[in-house]
């Protein structure tokens, strides 16, 4: 049976989101023993372990840049938003972590003007807005134990979001002349380079069934990224955005049965309000991403 593209997509973007949570799942559980900056190091070093095989082949070719600071800031800004949202991971409840990780798609809306330059129409600054309402429902005084209105997890989560969608919007400036192989290792490389220093601060060294727990986290988290791009270039973007969101349900799931965790009411609407604005988001872009392609659609060979 021949797979239509869709349904490709569709398949590589459900593998993704289990991978996801498996590795947010040995975030988790591995929180008590191993800081985030400890695990984000032995995450972007099974990323590298990975690519060196594809690395090998041309090195001169796949570490070819002419914006060596745009690749510095990126993987600098990717580490810290790692660190930071492995952080969140361990310390909230798998839903809370994954709903406000769905920021990223707000964030981009205004990067998407200041940055990119392109036009941001009312539609999309609306859904931007009601999105962030969403998160002020999920940030209710006490929301995931803290007692204030915003606690040092939820501020950790919300800022890794940010810093995502600054990674994002340079690797759309970097991809109009560089591959995404390319931005794809000097993510691992630099990435590992500058994942070593907080590690150090933190610096333990684990037991042999740590060690395969870390490394597991570390190759699902790789594999779970490559999923997500082949997803994404395999099927519509507008089709495909809604499947990340199973990633949420997975976590709902996994945090109840492992962790005894129950999902508070305010997490649920207020996820439900930023799935939606993000979804609407996505389906903007694809509409006007069509109505830009159509007349070179339209044109006589």
């Amino acid at each position: 049976m021949t797979l239509t593209p869709n349904l490709r997509g569709a398949l590589w973007m459900l593998a993704s989101a289990v991978g996801f949570t498996a590795m947010t799942t040995l975030i988790k559980y591995l929180g008590p023993g191993y800081p985030a900056a400890l695990q984000t190091f032995y995450r972007q070093l099974a990323g590298v372990i990975i690519l060196l095989p594809l690395m090998a082949r041309d090195w001169r070719g796949t570490f070819y840049t002419t914006r060596p600071g745009i690749l510095i800031f990126r993987s600098s800004a990717g580490v810290l938003a790692l660190i930071l949202s492995f952080y969140a991971y361990q310390e909230l409840p798998l839903a809370d972590a994954n709903a406000l990780s769905f920021t990223r798609t707000l964030w981009l809306v205004p990067f998407a003007g200041l940055i990119l330059r392109e036009p941001i129409g009312p539609l999309r600054i609306s859904a931007a807005v009601i999105g962030f309402l969403g998160v002020l429902i999920m940030l209710q005084p006490g929301a995931g134990g803290s007692a204030g209105w915003l606690g040092w997890p939820q501020a950790a989560a919300l800022a890794a979001a940010l810093l995502f969608a600054l990674t994002i919007t340079g690797m759309k400036v970097m991809t109009r002349d560089h591959s995404p192989f390319t931005l794809l290792v000097y993510a691992a490389v630099l990435g590992l380079v500058f994942s070593i220093p907080p590690a150090l601060f933190v610096w333990r060294w684990p037991s042999w069934p740590d060690l395969g727990l870390l490394a597991a986290m570390g190759v699902i988290g790789t594999l779970t990224q490559g999923a997500y791009i082949k997803g994404m270039q395999a099927g519509e973007a507008a089709v495909m955005a809604p499947i990340d969101y199973t990633r949420l349900v997975f976590a709902v799931l996994v945090g109840f049965l492992l962790f005894h965790e129950v999902p508070r009411t305010a997490t649920l609407i207020g996820a439900a309000i930023v799935v939606g604005s993000t979804l609407f988001i996505s389906w903007r872009e694809h509409q006007v991403s069509k109505r830009a392609l159509a007349p070179v659609a339209q044109a006589p060979e």
